[in-house]
Protein backbone atom coordinates (compact mmCIF):
# COMPACT_ATOMS: atom_id res chain seq x y z
CA UNK A 1 0.00 0.00 0.00
CA UNK A 2 1.77 3.59 -0.71
CA UNK A 3 0.84 6.30 1.49
CA UNK A 4 1.23 10.10 0.99
CA UNK A 5 2.01 10.86 4.53
CA UNK A 6 1.72 14.82 5.21
CA UNK A 7 3.47 16.84 7.78
CA UNK A 8 5.78 13.76 9.13
CA UNK A 9 7.81 16.01 11.26
CA UNK A 10 5.25 16.98 13.58
CA UNK A 11 4.37 15.97 17.16
CA UNK A 12 1.80 13.53 15.81
CA UNK A 13 3.80 13.05 12.31
CA UNK A 14 6.57 11.59 13.46
CA UNK A 15 5.08 8.83 15.93
CA UNK A 16 2.26 8.37 12.37
CA UNK A 17 5.40 7.66 10.18
CA UNK A 18 7.39 5.69 12.83
CA UNK A 19 4.36 3.36 12.92
CA UNK A 20 3.67 3.34 8.72
CA UNK A 21 7.04 2.40 8.72
CA UNK A 22 6.92 -0.64 10.69
CA UNK A 23 4.40 -2.44 8.70
CA UNK A 24 6.10 -4.33 5.96
CA UNK A 25 3.20 -3.66 3.53
CA UNK A 26 3.56 0.25 3.67
CA UNK A 27 5.27 2.21 1.10
CA UNK A 28 5.98 5.53 2.78
CA UNK A 29 6.36 8.85 1.42
CA UNK A 30 6.35 11.84 3.11
CA UNK A 31 5.76 15.02 1.12
CA UNK A 32 6.53 18.67 3.72
CA UNK A 33 8.00 21.84 3.96
CA UNK A 34 11.67 20.61 5.57
CA UNK A 35 14.38 19.19 3.73
CA UNK A 36 14.09 15.73 5.02
CA UNK A 37 11.30 15.15 3.42
CA UNK A 38 11.37 13.24 0.90
CA UNK A 39 9.23 15.70 -1.56
CA UNK A 40 9.45 19.37 -0.48
CA UNK A 41 5.98 21.02 -1.12
CA UNK A 42 4.44 24.06 0.63
CA UNK A 43 0.52 22.95 1.34
CA UNK A 44 -0.07 26.82 2.58
CA UNK A 45 1.58 28.16 -0.63
CA UNK A 46 1.94 25.68 -3.43
CA UNK A 47 -0.83 25.48 -5.78
CA UNK A 48 -3.92 22.29 -6.38
CA UNK A 49 -2.42 21.66 -9.74
CA UNK A 50 1.11 20.92 -8.77
CA UNK A 51 -0.04 18.61 -5.70
CA UNK A 52 -2.25 16.89 -8.68
CA UNK A 53 0.55 16.32 -10.77
CA UNK A 54 2.68 14.83 -8.05
CA UNK A 55 -0.69 12.58 -6.83
CA UNK A 56 -0.93 11.50 -10.11
CA UNK A 57 2.97 10.59 -10.45
CA UNK A 58 3.37 8.89 -6.65
CA UNK A 59 -0.37 7.08 -7.06
CA UNK A 60 -0.77 6.96 -3.62
CA UNK A 61 -3.73 4.40 -2.09
CA UNK A 62 -3.99 6.98 1.39
CA UNK A 63 -3.21 10.56 2.12
CA UNK A 64 -2.49 11.20 5.81
CA UNK A 65 -2.82 14.73 6.59
CA UNK A 66 -1.11 15.45 9.80
CA UNK A 67 0.24 18.70 8.91
CA UNK A 68 -0.81 22.07 10.59
CA UNK A 69 0.23 24.34 13.47
CA UNK A 70 -1.12 25.43 16.48
CA UNK A 71 0.17 28.65 17.05
CA UNK A 72 0.03 32.11 15.37
CA UNK A 73 -2.44 34.42 14.43
CA UNK A 74 -6.30 33.85 12.75
CA UNK A 75 -4.52 34.79 9.21
CA UNK A 76 -1.35 31.91 9.77
CA UNK A 77 -3.90 29.37 11.12
CA UNK A 78 -6.12 29.93 8.52
CA UNK A 79 -3.61 29.28 5.99
CA UNK A 80 -1.75 26.48 7.66
CA UNK A 81 -4.72 24.67 8.86
CA UNK A 82 -7.81 25.79 6.23
CA UNK A 83 -6.49 26.61 2.95
CA UNK A 84 -3.68 23.66 3.07
CA UNK A 85 -6.53 21.31 3.41
CA UNK A 86 -8.28 22.47 0.95
CA UNK A 87 -5.37 22.76 -1.49
CA UNK A 88 -5.58 18.53 -0.37
CA UNK A 89 -8.68 18.08 -0.98
CA UNK A 90 -9.06 19.93 -4.59
CA UNK A 91 -5.48 18.32 -5.94
CA UNK A 92 -7.26 14.31 -4.81
CA UNK A 93 -10.57 15.68 -6.72
CA UNK A 94 -8.60 16.51 -9.96
CA UNK A 95 -6.12 13.43 -9.54
CA UNK A 96 -6.92 9.94 -11.45
CA UNK A 97 -5.51 8.20 -7.91
CA UNK A 98 -8.16 7.97 -5.98
CA UNK A 99 -7.00 7.68 -2.72
CA UNK A 100 -8.32 7.64 0.74
CA UNK A 101 -8.02 10.38 3.01
CA UNK A 102 -7.47 10.38 6.36
CA UNK A 103 -7.18 13.99 8.12
CA UNK A 104 -6.16 14.16 11.95
CA UNK A 105 -8.46 16.90 13.45
CA UNK A 106 -8.68 18.10 17.18
CA UNK A 107 -10.90 18.24 19.94
CA UNK A 108 -11.05 21.91 19.72
CA UNK A 109 -13.38 22.16 17.07
CA UNK A 110 -15.62 21.18 19.82
CA UNK A 111 -15.19 24.15 22.27
CA UNK A 112 -16.37 23.67 26.00
CA UNK A 113 -18.51 21.07 27.05
CA UNK A 114 -20.42 20.38 29.76
CA UNK A 115 -18.78 18.70 32.77
CA UNK A 116 -18.96 15.53 33.42
CA UNK A 117 -20.29 14.43 29.95
CA UNK A 118 -18.49 12.92 27.13
CA UNK A 119 -18.34 14.36 23.57
CA UNK A 120 -19.77 12.08 20.71
CA UNK A 121 -19.73 12.83 17.37
CA UNK A 122 -22.44 14.32 16.88
CA UNK A 123 -21.78 16.99 19.05
CA UNK A 124 -22.43 20.43 17.90
CA UNK A 125 -19.01 22.08 17.06
CA UNK A 126 -18.55 25.39 19.40
CA UNK A 127 -14.84 26.13 19.01
CA UNK A 128 -13.37 28.86 21.58
CA UNK A 129 -11.18 30.08 19.61
CA UNK A 130 -9.23 31.10 16.30
CA UNK A 131 -7.39 27.42 16.29
CA UNK A 132 -10.32 25.57 17.23
CA UNK A 133 -11.98 27.30 14.36
CA UNK A 134 -9.47 26.96 11.76
CA UNK A 135 -9.73 23.33 11.96
CA UNK A 136 -13.06 23.16 12.13
CA UNK A 137 -13.05 24.76 9.09
CA UNK A 138 -10.90 22.36 7.75
CA UNK A 139 -12.96 19.60 8.79
CA UNK A 140 -16.06 20.53 7.05
CA UNK A 141 -14.02 20.72 3.74
CA UNK A 142 -12.82 17.59 4.40
CA UNK A 143 -16.47 16.24 4.97
CA UNK A 144 -18.25 18.29 1.82
CA UNK A 145 -15.33 17.15 -0.28
CA UNK A 146 -16.98 14.15 -1.71
CA UNK A 147 -13.70 11.82 -1.14
CA UNK A 148 -13.69 9.03 0.57
CA UNK A 149 -12.10 10.25 3.59
CA UNK A 150 -12.39 9.87 7.99
CA UNK A 151 -11.21 12.78 10.37
CA UNK A 152 -10.08 11.98 13.65
CA UNK A 153 -10.48 14.39 16.16
CA UNK A 154 -7.86 13.76 18.67
CA UNK A 155 -8.71 15.03 21.78
CA UNK A 156 -4.95 15.85 24.44
CA UNK A 157 -2.44 14.33 22.95
CA UNK A 158 0.96 13.47 25.59
CA UNK A 159 3.98 11.03 26.03
CA UNK A 160 7.72 11.59 24.35
CA UNK A 161 8.05 14.60 21.95
CA UNK A 162 4.97 16.63 24.09
CA UNK A 163 6.03 20.15 22.48
CA UNK A 164 7.86 22.10 25.73
CA UNK A 165 5.07 24.92 25.32
CA UNK A 166 2.33 22.66 26.28
CA UNK A 167 0.79 22.17 29.73
CA UNK A 168 2.56 19.35 30.84
CA UNK A 169 5.67 20.07 28.86
CA UNK A 170 5.88 23.30 31.02
CA UNK A 171 5.53 21.71 34.18
CA UNK A 172 8.10 19.33 33.14
CA UNK A 173 10.41 21.57 33.08
CA UNK A 174 9.89 23.77 35.83
CA UNK A 175 9.84 20.50 37.53
CA UNK A 176 13.32 19.98 35.89
CA UNK A 177 14.31 22.89 36.86
CA UNK A 178 13.15 22.97 40.56
CA UNK A 179 15.20 19.85 41.03
CA UNK A 180 18.05 21.20 39.88
CA UNK A 181 18.33 23.73 42.18
CA UNK A 182 16.91 22.20 45.37
CA UNK A 183 14.26 24.35 45.45
CA UNK A 184 11.75 22.72 47.64
CA UNK A 185 8.00 24.16 46.66
CA UNK A 186 6.53 24.40 42.91
CA UNK A 187 4.07 27.33 42.58
CA UNK A 188 1.46 26.23 40.08
CA UNK A 189 -1.37 27.83 38.49
CA UNK A 190 -4.20 26.78 36.48
CA UNK A 191 -4.44 23.40 37.58
CA UNK A 192 -7.98 23.09 37.67
CA UNK A 193 -8.98 22.01 34.50
CA UNK A 194 -9.86 18.48 33.10
CA UNK A 195 -8.69 16.88 29.56
CA UNK A 196 -8.49 13.62 27.80
CA UNK A 197 -5.06 12.90 27.52
CA UNK A 198 -4.02 10.06 24.73
CA UNK A 199 -0.70 8.86 24.16
CA UNK A 200 0.43 10.24 21.11
CA UNK A 201 1.40 6.52 19.99
CA UNK A 202 -1.84 5.02 20.62
CA UNK A 203 -3.05 8.24 18.01
CA UNK A 204 -0.71 6.93 15.38
CA UNK A 205 -1.69 3.38 16.20
CA UNK A 206 -5.66 4.83 15.36
CA UNK A 207 -4.22 6.83 12.27
CA UNK A 208 -2.41 2.98 10.86
CA UNK A 209 -5.94 1.51 11.92
CA UNK A 210 -8.05 4.32 9.92
CA UNK A 211 -5.66 4.30 6.90
CA UNK A 212 -6.89 0.71 6.31
CA UNK A 213 -10.23 0.81 7.55
CA UNK A 214 -13.94 2.16 5.67
CA UNK A 215 -14.66 4.61 8.34
CA UNK A 216 -15.51 7.64 6.79
CA UNK A 217 -16.42 10.55 8.92
CA UNK A 218 -15.28 11.90 12.26
CA UNK A 219 -14.32 9.72 14.58
CA UNK A 220 -13.46 10.77 18.66
CA UNK A 221 -9.42 9.78 19.50
CA UNK A 222 -9.28 9.78 22.96
CA UNK A 223 -8.91 7.35 26.29
CA UNK A 224 -13.19 8.45 27.30
CA UNK A 225 -11.36 9.60 30.67
CA UNK A 226 -11.14 12.67 31.90
CA UNK A 227 -7.96 13.50 34.49
CA UNK A 228 -7.71 16.95 35.83
CA UNK A 229 -4.36 18.71 35.11
CA UNK A 230 -3.02 19.00 38.97
CA UNK A 231 -3.91 14.76 39.21
CA UNK A 232 -1.66 14.74 36.31
CA UNK A 233 1.22 17.11 37.98
CA UNK A 234 0.95 14.92 40.86
CA UNK A 235 1.48 11.80 39.05
CA UNK A 236 4.94 13.15 37.05
CA UNK A 237 6.30 14.43 40.56
CA UNK A 238 5.71 11.11 41.08
CA UNK A 239 7.44 9.83 38.67
CA UNK A 240 10.58 12.75 38.63
CA UNK A 241 11.40 11.35 42.04
CA UNK A 242 10.11 14.70 43.11
CA UNK A 243 10.18 15.37 46.70
CA UNK A 244 9.01 19.08 47.26
CA UNK A 245 5.54 20.44 47.73
CA UNK A 246 3.15 21.34 45.27
CA UNK A 247 1.96 24.96 45.71
CA UNK A 248 -1.42 25.68 43.46
CA UNK A 249 -1.71 28.94 42.99
CA UNK A 250 -5.47 30.63 42.50
CA UNK A 251 -5.69 30.52 38.44
CA UNK A 252 -8.00 33.14 38.57
CA UNK A 253 -5.51 35.55 39.63
CA UNK A 254 -2.46 34.04 37.50
CA UNK A 255 -2.44 35.85 33.38
CA UNK A 256 -3.32 32.68 31.44
CA UNK A 257 -0.78 30.86 29.21
CA UNK A 258 -1.19 29.02 26.14
CA UNK A 259 -2.32 25.12 25.64
CA UNK A 260 -1.08 22.60 22.74
CA UNK A 261 -3.21 19.91 21.41
CA UNK A 262 -6.92 21.20 22.79
CA UNK A 263 -5.46 21.74 26.57
CA UNK A 264 -6.19 24.70 29.00
CA UNK A 265 -3.63 26.87 30.51
CA UNK A 266 -1.11 25.79 33.02
CA UNK A 267 1.57 28.31 34.47
CA UNK A 268 4.45 26.65 36.10
CA UNK A 269 6.44 28.93 38.04
CA UNK A 270 9.46 28.83 41.18
CA UNK A 271 8.31 31.27 44.04
CA UNK A 272 11.59 33.48 44.08
CA UNK A 273 13.33 32.67 40.86
CA UNK A 274 16.28 34.86 39.51
CA UNK A 275 15.13 35.91 36.06
CA UNK A 276 17.16 33.81 34.42
CA UNK A 277 16.05 30.40 35.97
CA UNK A 278 12.47 31.35 34.76
CA UNK A 279 10.38 29.07 32.93
CA UNK A 280 10.87 30.65 29.59
CA UNK A 281 7.76 32.58 28.21
CA UNK A 282 5.49 30.82 25.23
CA UNK A 283 3.31 32.36 22.34
CA UNK A 284 -0.15 33.05 23.05
CA UNK A 285 -2.16 29.75 21.85
CA UNK A 286 -6.15 29.94 21.76
CA UNK A 287 -7.07 26.98 23.57
CA UNK A 288 -10.89 27.84 23.62
CA UNK A 289 -12.10 24.26 25.51
CA UNK A 290 -12.54 25.53 29.16
CA UNK A 291 -12.87 23.28 32.33
CA UNK A 292 -13.64 19.78 31.00
CA UNK A 293 -12.89 17.95 27.67
CA UNK A 294 -13.85 13.85 27.77
CA UNK A 295 -14.35 11.98 24.82
CA UNK A 296 -16.94 9.19 23.67
CA UNK A 297 -14.88 6.94 21.92
CA UNK A 298 -17.07 3.74 21.06
CA UNK A 299 -17.16 4.52 17.09
CA UNK A 300 -13.14 4.67 17.22
CA UNK A 301 -13.68 0.80 19.27
CA UNK A 302 -16.30 0.30 16.81
CA UNK A 303 -15.54 0.97 13.68
CA UNK A 304 -11.70 1.46 13.84
CA UNK A 305 -11.10 -1.67 16.54
CA UNK A 306 -9.18 0.58 18.42
CA UNK A 307 -8.96 1.35 21.82
CA UNK A 308 -5.80 3.38 23.78
CA UNK A 309 -3.11 1.04 25.47
CA UNK A 310 -0.71 3.16 27.05
CA UNK A 311 -1.44 4.56 30.22
CA UNK A 312 -1.14 8.61 31.38
CA UNK A 313 1.77 7.38 33.78
CA UNK A 314 4.01 6.25 31.12
CA UNK A 315 3.65 8.88 28.95
CA UNK A 316 4.19 11.26 32.07
CA UNK A 317 7.35 9.40 32.41
CA UNK A 318 8.34 9.62 29.04
CA UNK A 319 7.56 13.30 29.29
CA UNK A 320 9.78 13.83 32.33
CA UNK A 321 12.56 11.46 30.76
CA UNK A 322 13.20 13.75 27.92
CA UNK A 323 12.86 16.91 30.33
CA UNK A 324 15.66 15.56 32.75
CA UNK A 325 18.03 14.90 30.02
CA UNK A 326 17.35 18.34 28.53
CA UNK A 327 20.59 20.50 29.36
Amino acid sequence: MRVLLLGANGFLGRFVADRLLADPAVHLTALGRGDDADVRFDLAGGSPGALTRFLDAVHPGVVINCAGTTRGGARELTRHNTVSVATVCEALRRSGCGARLVQVGCASEYGPAQPGSSTAEDAVPRPGGPYGVSKLAATELVLGSGLDAVVLRVFSPVGPGTPAGSPLGRLAEAMRRAMQTGDGELKLGGLGVQRDFVDVRDVARAVHAASLSAAQGIVNIGTGRAVRLRDAAAVLARVAGYAGSLHELDAPSRPPLPAAGGMASIVAQRGESAPDQAVPPVHPYPDGCGSWQQADVRTARDRLGWRPRINLEESLADIWMEAACRI
